[in-house]
């Protein structure tokens, strides 16, 4: 190293600092590599978190591009980059760079699911939880209990939030604890409980120090409970759960049944939450042609495309279709009714 070479570790000087962490900590987290899953309001809290720490390859993978209202607790994001149409993975990684252009930042602009999971997790020293949908959430847990990798859960409604680390054959599995979603309708999403910002921060703020302490085998200080907060009333609990590794009838972990990772489990069209909108998944070997489909929808009225989606609108309804077949079709919640939109406007 010359006279002129920063030392690398400078930067995080006061986090070397921290004597559980320490340089040796420090380097390792510059050596590893993280898939972040859903980059909306707890994904770009850990994002945020995990670029300044110096996490070395953070892959972030997101189907969803950015609107208005996730400005009120998306932190990564700002009103041009809902002018100018970017997907989150794609926004997220742009502010990141200028974060830290040390470290290496890879968007994904996908769907996550069972014929990628591998692909993008496979890699990764750590996966993390930055999503609103339990079917992604038992599908990572599914990837990660075969592949033996540690991932980190977190969720939150209204002012309430939960999370729990997972270290497959020392901790609980997901499905040991929640073993089935409840169905739809019978729980509160952010469309009808709403959600608070900073109860978005602190769940992503547990799940990024947890993250940190895998990543530089701090193994024996992680939380080995349920974590559940709500920032309105003010209460913290502790849900006791370590004892329920090999003692619960788990399809996953015990039984070694991936139903979610196999495909058996699972949709391929998502209602999604807070939207009125209808994610299709319809996947094609070759993107879409972005300009030949603009000129055919052009009878329909406005056609908007760049290199990340093209979006239009008709009889109510607005399509953003995105290069690998998927599209979002706000206006309806009625999974039919998309297909037909879908089927009509964007082809079969």
């Amino acid at each position: 190293m010359t006279a002129s070479s920063p030392d690398p570790l400078d930067r995080y000087s006061r986090q070397v600092r921290f004597p559980a962490l320490g340089e040796a900590g420090q380097r390792a987290l510059m050596k590893s590599r993280v898939t972040l899953c859903g980059c909306g309001a707890l994904g770009t809290v850990l994002a945020n978190h995990l670029a300044r720490a110096g996490v070395g390859h953070l892959r972030i993978i997101d189907r969803d591009f950015i609107e208005t209202h996730n400005l009120q607790r998306q932190i990564l994001f700002d009103e041009q980059d809902v002018a100018d149409n970017l997907p989150k993975a794609e926004a997220a990684a742009r502010k990141l760079r200028l974060i830290n252009s040390a470290i290496t930042i890879e968007p994904v602009v996908t769907d996550l699911d069972h014929t990628n999971v591998n692909d993008l997790v496979g890699d990764a020293d750590l996966i993390l939880d930055g999503t609103d949908n339990f079917e992604t959430r038992y599908l990572i847990n599914d990837a990660a209990v075969k592949l033996n990798k540690p991932w980190i859960y977190g969720g939150v409604i209204g002012s309430e939030g939960q999370t729990m680390t997972i270290i497959p054959g020392k901790t609980p599995c997901l499905r040991c604890v929640i073993e089935t979603a409840p169905p739809p309708g019978m729980t509160p999403t952010c469309e009808t409980a709403g959600v608070l910002g900073p109860a978005v921060a602190v769940i992503a703020s547990f799940e990024a120090v947890e993250a940190i302490k895998v990543l530089t085998g701090a193994f024996d200080s992680l939380n080995r409970d349920i974590i559940m907060v709500d920032l309105w009333d003010w209460t913290f609990r502790q849900l006791k759960i370590a004892n329920l590794l090999g003692k619960v009838d788990c399809p996953c972990c015990k039984h070694r049944k991936f139903e979610w990772l196999e495909g058996a489990m699972g949709s391929h069209t998502t209602t999604l939450c807070g939207r009125n909108a209808v994610q299709i998944a319809s996947r094609r070997p070759e993107p879409l042609n972005f300009v030949e489909m603009a000129d055919r929808l052009k009878a329909v009225g406005d056609v908007r495309h760049n290199a990340f989606m093209l979006r239009f609108g008709t009889e109510g309804y607005e399509f953003t279709v995105f290069p690998d077949g998927r599209a979002i079709i706000k206006g309806t919640n009625d999974i039919s009714k998309a297909k037909t939109l879908y089927a009509q406007f964007v082809g079969s």
